[in-house]
């Protein structure tokens, strides 16, 4: 199977991409941390790294 490219993107390259779609859809920067913490585990200071 082919390496997908969204396999070869950093998790800091599409965090931005995240929060700008949650606000043009009237969501907060807020609400996609929680759901990026519940969805990997991750702790508020790594989503903020």
């Amino acid at each position: 199977m082919p390496n997908h490219r969204i396999y070869t993107i950093s998790f800091a390259r599409v965090y931005p991409l995240y929060v700008a779609k949650a606000e043009k859809k009237g969501r907060t920067k807020m609400e996609v941390d929680e759901i990026i913490r519940w969805l990997t585990g991750y702790t508020q200071i790594r989503v903020s790294l």
